[in-house]
């Protein structure tokens, strides 16, 4: 894959753009194809192409200027002057920098689209020429790296991309769009705090729920449909061990920390292979380890940071109370002189996201009548997690969270036949095939809320 041709494809594709003869895989020829082919697709997207160039700028910008949770302030502006510009009515600083745009069209369902709006602290290793350079402090003096490594930008690009499209074509439907700038998801902070800011009783309560979240597991373009559990509930684990420190010379006067640490990461392998239902996702990651400081010398405390993964709530309570015993019973076979501290953190935390079977079944048959079948699939679930499933949950609503391919087709079947898996999200070389990608995310929106909405997709 070409990364620095922009879009992820080479420059001679790119100059073959309208032709409709580089369309390989994937993304229909209505999105990216020849005029006559777009124009036979689903006239709530003949708009699209006029749209599409002040999307790529937009998401240029974006990815060239990302902002770390609960500092989205110049991101939550830009939402917000688009959807302006789109004729939406604007809040901002919803729960911190949230942004909700509402727009009225008669009566009929509310819908609440959400986009998330924040980055992460990677630094960019793509080689693109709109690359990330950008850096933060934080509060202790720290300078950060700051990428859009999770695919936010994509997700605000192809959001505003909906809200324009959809507030030019109110003649084809009739209800309540509701659009959702949300900050903080990175952190799992932002949905509850824009909730608690009375975002369900300052705004209208929607019917249904909608996102949007890219997945470098399909072509770019490609859009994906999970139904039930989607993103697995998340947990963070910090276990510190205390021993009794000493000179590394005489480690029989000494209780050593590392060791005992050393050991309950091994031990932890075993409640995924040994105790929990093989038919139950859960994953027990150890992702750092600190211990010591000097060669020839035995400290006093070592540390684990841990994520924790599962779909359902009693294999959360059961992977939990696991590490706990685990981790005090390998401190007592090491005779150490205190129990270990286990804490589990409940700012790092986030719940299972559902997609309801009923709702995502369809849309999965909506898009497949506007996009056909190979362009819209049936996914798989996701072990990573986010904070999506928080809207539906508390508003008592069906939601579903689309995904969208971000990996140029050509590309796509190269890594497939090779047996590797292209750079994805939380990746410093993750680079969507942005056109693509965009135009997916945009028809997959937009053709969910008309189908919502009681709009004519152009369905027989």
């Amino acid at each position: 894959m070409n990364r620095r041709s922009g879009s992820g494809t080479t420059a001679a594709l790119r100059s073959r753009r309208g032709s409709g003869r580089w369309l390989s895989i994937c993304l229909p020829a209505l999105l990216l194809g020849s005029p006559r082919a777009r124009a036979a697709g689903p006239p709530e997207l003949a708009g699209l192409d006029a749209v599409y160039p002040s999307l790529d700028s937009l998401y240029i910008d974006l990815h060239k200027n990302p902002e770390l949770s609960l500092h989205e302030e110049k991101t939550a502006a830009k939402m917000a002057a688009r959807l302006r510009a789109a004729g939406f009515e604007v809040t901002e600083r919803v729960g911190g920098y949230g942004v909700v745009g509402l727009l009225r069209n008669g009566s009929g369902p509310v819908v609440l689209v959400r986009t998330d709006m924040d980055a992460l602290p990677i630094k960019e290793q793509t080689g693109l020429a709109y690359a990330s350079s950008a850096t933060t402090k934080t509060e202790t003096g720290e300078t950060l790296p700051v990428m859009h490594g999770c695919g936010h930008d994509i997700h605000m690009a192809s959001w505003v991309g909906a809200a324009t499209l959809l507030a030019r074509a109110r003649d084809r439907w009739h209800g309540t769009l509701v659009f959702v700038g949300q900050p903080a998801e990175e952190i799992f902070l932002g949905a509850e705090a824009m909730i608690r800011d009375g975002l369900f009783i300052r705004f209208p309560k929607p019917d249904f729920a909608l996102g949007l979240h890219v997945s470098h597991l399909q072509p770019a373009g490609q859009i994906g449909v999970i139904s039930g559990p989607a993103s697995a509930a998340s947990n963070a684990v910090d276990i510190t061990f205390y021993g009794k420190g000493g000179h590394g010379a005489a480690p029989h006067r000494t209780v050593d920390p590392l060791v005992i640490a050393a050991r309950t990461v091994v031990t932890l392998q075993t409640i995924v292979a040994r105790e929990v239902n093989p038919f139950d996702p859960a994953i027990v990651t150890v992702g750092t380890f600190h211990a010591g400081g000097k060669r020839n010398i035995i400290g006093d405390e070592a540390r684990l940071e841990l994520t924790v993964r599962s779909y359902k709530p009693e294999v959360q309570k059961q992977l939990l109370e696991a590490i706990e015993r685990i981790a005090r019973a390998e401190a007592a076979a090491a005779n150490a002189p205190k129990e270990p501290r286990v804490v589990v953190l409940p700012g790092e935390a986030s719940e299972v996201v559902v997609n309801d079977p009923a709702l995502a079944a369809r849309l999965l048959s909506a898009l497949r009548r506007q996009l056909g079948e190979s362009n819209v699939v049936r996914a798989e679930p996701f072990t990573s997690s986010e904070d999506f499933g928080v809207y539906g949950r508390i508003a008592g609503v069906p939601s579903v969270q689309l995904r969208v391919g971000t990996v140029e087709p050509g590309e796509f079947s190269k890594a497939k036949a090779e047996g590797r898996t292209v750079p994805g999200a939380h990746n410093s070389g993750f680079a969507p095939d942005r056109e693509r990608t965009i135009r997916g995310g945009v028809a997959a929106l937009t053709l969910s809320v008309l189908d919502l909405l009681g709009g004519k997709t152009g369905a027989p």
